[in-house]
């Protein structure tokens, strides 16, 4: 007999892992599709604490008008309003394409822990690709930096999304 307080599963049930980096690139994923769906490159965000998102967020450039209006700026407003700190210690930042050199100053700054990425950025990459700005040592912080998580993903939804675009032209 099961306990009450835990739920009855199959000894074969599959659970989904909250820690893994899969997982948060996922929802990072689905904040890249509601990029798509409203005409920006579809990039996106989600900044995790203790195993928890407390930002979420994709790109809204052409939507604000406003050429700082990138996934990671605004989820990194968010983060800190959400702590009461822009000092963003111990957070991992997840987005699905790897951040062009002013989102990656804004990591350092902002003191995130980690960062992962899916697809590099080989024109204007700042976390390794182009420029290692996450991970230049003269800075005041480094960051940790992952990349490749759910590539395929990541790739196929910004190829898709140019694809159209050419082709809407």
């Amino acid at each position: 007999m099961v306990p009450d307080d835990q739920p009855d599963r199959a000894p074969d049930a599959q659970q989904i892992d909250l820690t893994s980096n899969d997982y948060f690139m996922n929802e990072a994923l689905r904040q890249a599709r509601l990029a798509y769906d409203a005409g920006e490159v579809p990039v996106g965000t989600v900044i995790v604490r203790a195993g928890k998102i407390i930002a979420r967020a994709y790109n809204q450039v052409e939507l604000l008008k406003d050429a700082t209006a990138h996934a990671e700026m605004l989820a990194l407003t968010q983060a800190a309003a959400a702590l009461g700190d822009w000092r963003l210690e111990g957070c991992t930042l997840f987005v699905t394409k790897e951040p062009c050199p002013m989102c990656a100053g804004a990591i350092v700054l902002a003191r995130v822990a980690r960062l992962v990425f899916g697809v590099r950025d080989p024109r204007a990459g700042g976390a390794g690709s182009v420029f290692p700005i996450a991970t230049f040592g003269g800075l005041n912080h480094t960051v940790e930096v992952v990349a490749g998580v759910r590539e395929a993903a990541t790739r196929d939804l910004l190829q898709s999304f140019f694809r159209e675009k050419r082709h809407a032209e």
